[in-house]
């Protein structure tokens, strides 16, 4: 059976393909290229050479025991010193000459409590514009123990999205402590003492449920709507007509 000249055709494009990788690989392309002992060394000596910048936490604590203490018991306890001061390596060595930067204006705290609504909910945010205008963040809240003066009495300070939203909704009126129950520790440490939410379909029931007193809600048979299935797995209770 003749091959067809086509297939005689490709099967020399190939062999000379394979011949140049072959060449370029083992002829022409240094082995160092390929050396992945070559390249970790190499990797090791321009790390080592690279100046220190950084002096790290134990070398700021030998020297500022006092505020390394109190912000360790603080908000700030999982941040750097040298997040806010820059690289300290220089001062650590010559302390009395070089200082450290110390940020005292407003632009700096905003960087990470300016409003963004893709940080953590309840994550302290801030409208810098409109937060104590021109006032510098340290006038109000130590750095090293950034706990605010006056704890915050409305829910929106720490969840202003979650506030945003429920400002457009049918549930506007409704305070937070309709459907949350907050102790006052959760103003203080929120995380820790978290408030509770509600569990079943019953809650929701008693504005909502078709014998409800409540005449001004929408009303459902609980028996046959949503069969099993609790309120807020289809209703967003911050937005309920948004589904």
């Amino acid at each position: 059976m003749k091959v067809p000249e086509q297939v005689i055709r490709i099967g020399i494009v190939v062999a000379v393909l394979l011949t140049v990788v072959l060449v370029l690989r083992f002829a022409v392309i240094p082995p160092s290229l390929f050396s992945t002992e070559q390249h970790q060394s190499s990797t090791i000596k321009r790390e080592l050479a690279t100046p220190v910048m950084h002096a790290g936490v134990a070398t700021c604590r030998q020297c500022h025991a006092d505020e390394f203490d109190r912000k360790s018991a603080g908000y700030h306890k999982g941040i750097t010193c040298e997040a806010c001061h820059g690289a300290g390596e220089v001062h650590a060595n010559d302390p009395m000459s070089v200082k450290p930067i110390a940020p005292r204006d407003r632009k700096f705290c905003p960087v990470c409590h300016g409003y963004d609504p893709s940080r953590p909910t309840g994550f302290p945010q801030i409208n810098p514009t409109a937060h104590n205008p021109v006032k510098p963040c340290i006038a109000c809240h130590d750095p090293h123990d950034p706990v605010p003066p006056e704890t915050p009495a409305e829910c929106s300070a720490c969840h202003a999205q979650i506030e945003r939203t429920k400002a457009l909704s049918s549930h506007a009126l409704l305070p937070c402590t309709t459907c949350h129950e907050a102790t006052e520790q959760h103003k203080i440490q929120p995380r820790m003492a978290l408030p509770d939410k509600p569990s079943g379909r019953e809650f929701c029931g008693q504005c909502h449920a078709s014998d409800s007193r409540n005449r001004s809600a929408p009303k459902v048979d609980l028996a046959a709507h949503g069969d099993s299935y609790l309120c807020w797995e289809c209703h967003y209770p911050h937005l309920p007509e948004g589904r």
